[in-house]
């Protein structure tokens, strides 16, 4: 125990490290190349930012996922942890493509597509997909659906600075809380890689974060919010399928829908709004939850602190539920988190916000 203990402190300090001193590199590189996100009226910044702040966080993140199973007995480059990690690079790749030339939605979406079929086809037999939900056929869609659904979620939530850097380090300490609660003597290579690579994950976005926090010096782009949306949604399906075998109680799939809340109000917030007041729903605004929090607070800063303490609330509150083990406090409370979030949009509803062009339709 006292080893797994190094071992953990040891990937979370390094993957911090290691995107902390990589990225200013980044930055020279990206102002080099003109890899630079310019201002436009639907955006916060007044001036060229670098772009390439997801690659720093990516190569953080899959270097120290291959360093969990390379110096480590009893882990193997498998299909699982190769579709993972060829998930994770294709997503960027995606993103860095949309990034530095731009892309249409379908084309990105059916690369969302693609990296979401990789994941499941590699880490699922057709009996455990089959398992979940009944049938293929009814699985399959829905996590799909997850998956695609966050990555457009995390890539929409990405509009100020440090809002998911931050937001994403405290998900990925919350997986990892649960994996370590979650070890069995059945279990324990694979909830003790899970904890690795949620560590890995965790310690990559907060080394990211001083360069990424108010006033930023790099932004994630497409390829950082994408690849972030990635893990988190495949995490929250690998922590379904545990809570529920656990318990033997598929009401436990729950339990990543609760951890990844805040990412599904905004996006439905964001959705409902335009659709509507006829706009546009797939263009960038300042009509996020975020914008509407910061237009009433009038501090970007004191906009990403409360948007980390709603995240650490919401993780804290997952985890207690998983370790009591209760499928009717886990209702109750993601009730009571919806109907918060229900009251909270409403009262962000009524918070003037600016409507760039781009959104607008054409009558």
């Amino acid at each position: 125990m006292d080893f797994r203990i190094y071992e953990y402190l040891s990937v979370f300090i390094m993957s911090w490290l290691f995107v902390y001193g990589l990225t200013p590199f980044m930055i020279r590189l990206a102002n080099k190349i003109n890899f630079v996100d310019k201002p436009e009226a639907r955006k916060m910044h007044l001036k060229s930012v670098p772009l390439m702040g997801g690659l720093s966080v990516a190569l953080g993140f899959v270097l120290l996922c291959v360093y969990d199973v390379a110096l480590s007995a009893g882990r193997y480059f498998d299909a699982p942890m190769l579709g993972y990690l060829a998930g994770s690079i294709l997503i960027v790749i995606i993103g860095l493509i949309d990034d530095k030339w731009g892309m249409q939605p379908s084309i990105k979406m059916a690369g969302q597509f693609v990296v979401s079929l990789l994941f499941l086809l590699s880490n699922f037999t057709m009996t455990e997909l089959s398992a979940m939900f009944g049938s293929i056929f009814i699985t399959m869609p829905i996590l799909v659906l997850w998956m695609v659904g966050l990555m457009n979620a995390l890539n929409f939530l990405d509009n100020m600075d440090g809002i998911i850097s931050g937001m994403a380090g405290i998900l990925g300490l919350g997986f990892f809380v649960f994996a370590l609660t979650n070890i069995t003597s059945s279990n324990q290579q694979a909830m003790a890689l899970i904890a690795l690579i949620s560590l890995s994950f965790a310690g990559s976005t907060f080394g990211f974060l001083p360069y990424n926090f108010n006033p930023a010096k790099i932004f994630l782009g497409d390829a950082g919010s994408m690849f972030i949306g990635y893990f988190l949604s495949s995490m929250g399906i690998l922590m379904a399928q545990y809570a529920g075998n656990k318990y033997n109680d598929k009401m436990f799939y729950l339990l990543p829908v609760l951890l990844l809340s805040y990412a599904i109000f905004d996006i439905s917030l964001v959705s409902y709004t335009r659709r509507r007041d006829g706009r546009h729903v797939m263009q960038g605004g300042k009509d996020h939850s975020t914008h509407r929090i910061n237009n009433v607070l009038g501090s970007v800063k004191v906009t990403a602190a409360i948007i980390y303490a709603i995240n650490v609330l919401i993780a804290l509150t997952s985890i207690i539920i998983f370790r009591i083990g209760s499928r009717e406090l886990l209702v109750v409370s993601t009730a009571l988190f919806a109907a918060f979030f229900l009251i909270f949009g409403r009262k962000l509803d009524q918070v003037p916000v600016v409507i760039p062009a781009n959104q607008m339709k054409v009558k």
